[in-house]
């Protein structure tokens, strides 16, 4: 059985390549989520307030979402507010969109887990999934086009969960 998840995470042209890198994961796509607006573009974001964000669809049976949640940590820097890497402004922030309220409880106990290991608040927002739109035909596996394109994660040094 397949689920979705919706992960922000600064830029997401790295984030999806990340993702579609990890077993399980069966398909990625990039889009703009969780803004004021039904619909945006790339350039509309500072006036919509959507988050560059990742929707990951994962089977089940190979991956689970708390080990999701452990593979977005080791990419984002959890206390940056609208910032990561050198990309700066609202459409950066960090969240985890759910589709299903059952998520809920699961991302909330694997947050617990995370904030125990830290002394100042985690500032990734937790929140279901609002006015996800496609992100335009150019950015939808970007770094695999472009393997020289612009990521803020270091592929060589992330840590996994």
């Amino acid at each position: 059985m397949q689920k979705k998840i919706y992960f922000a995470g600064g830029c997401f042209w790295g984030v999806e390549e990340y993702f579609s890198r990890i077993e399980g994961v069966a398909a990625t796509q990039v889009g703009y989520a969780n803004g004021i607006t039904t619909k945006t573009s790339y350039y509309e974001l500072s006036k919509t307030n959507h988050a560059e964000t990742v929707e990951v669809t994962y089977d089940i049976d190979k991956i689970n979402l708390t080990q999701l949640i452990d593979y977005y940590f080791a990419i984002i820097d959890p206390f940056s507010l609208n910032k990561q890497g050198n990309d700066e402004g609202i459409q950066y922030r960090t969240g985890i969109y759910f589709v299903d309220t059952s998520d809920l409880k699961v991302i909330k106990q694997a947050f617990l887990s995370i904030q125990k290991q830290y002394d100042k608040p985690i500032a990734v927002e937790i929140m279901p999934l609002e006015n996800f739109v496609q992100a335009e035909e150019n950015h939808q596996k970007y770094l695999k086009k472009h393997p020289d394109g612009y990521c803020h994660i270091n592929f060589d040094k992330i840590k996994r969960g």
